[in-house]
């Protein structure tokens, strides 16, 4: 790796390489020496910026959280009409294939919740904003009269991602029995009974 100019592009270096560690050994087990090598540095320089190893994690937590929103809003924020919006939202929150790195690593993070304040709340930060994306496609549709919702948007929202978030974990869990599309098929099935819209 080559040596960044100032400290916040060395931390955010480690940052990643911790991620793609995290990604390919699972958080048991993890040394400092598997970030520095990942990293191309001395374990001694991933202590000097994070003497701690949970902190280090919870950058990593952080930073994952936010580029998964980020790449929701990119595939979804310019789709106008909503029926093609929540296909795209559908879409976007299923990991691509088990072995899906960014899908995979939160997952891995969100075990820490029940040990961690700090990593419940990004994960219950992540699932708002979220629920939010659909409410947001649902509410609209449903004030066009392009839906007819069988509960409120925020229910229907929620139960979209709890949805996402099971099938997803069973897609990175190597369930042969779960294929994306197979799951994708089976949200969008109950998208269709909430929304009232069968050619979604």
């Amino acid at each position: 790796m080559g040596r960044p100019k100032n400290q916040t592009a060395r931390r955010e270096a480690l940052v990643d390489a911790a991620g793609r560690a995290i990604a390919e050994r699972g958080l048991e087990g993890l040394r400092i020496k598997d970030i520095a090598a990942e990293a191309g540095v001395s374990a001694g320089s991933v202590l000097y910026y994070y003497p701690e190893m949970d902190e280090l994690v919870l950058e990593v937590h952080r930073g994952a959280v936010e580029r998964y929103v980020s790449a929701r809003h990119d595939r979804t924020d310019a789709v106008g009409d909503p029926v093609e919006r929540l296909r795209a939202l559908i879409g976007s929150g299923l990991p691509a294939a088990a072995g899906d790195p960014q899908h995979s690593l939160l997952y891995e993070l969100h075990r820490r919740a029940d040990r961690s304040s700090g990593h419940a709340a990004l994960m219950a930060s992540l699932f708002a904003r979220e629920v939010a994306l659909y409410t947001t496609v649902l509410e609209v549709g449903a004030a066009t009269g392009v839906f007819t919702l069988t509960g409120s948007a925020a229910d229907v929202a929620r139960n979209l991602v709890a949805l996402e978030d099971g099938y997803g974990l069973h897609i990175v869990s190597r369930n042969t029995q779960l294929t994306p599309e197979e799951a994708q098929r089976l949200i969008l099935g109950y998208a269709r009974a909430a929304t009232g819209r069968v050619e979604l």
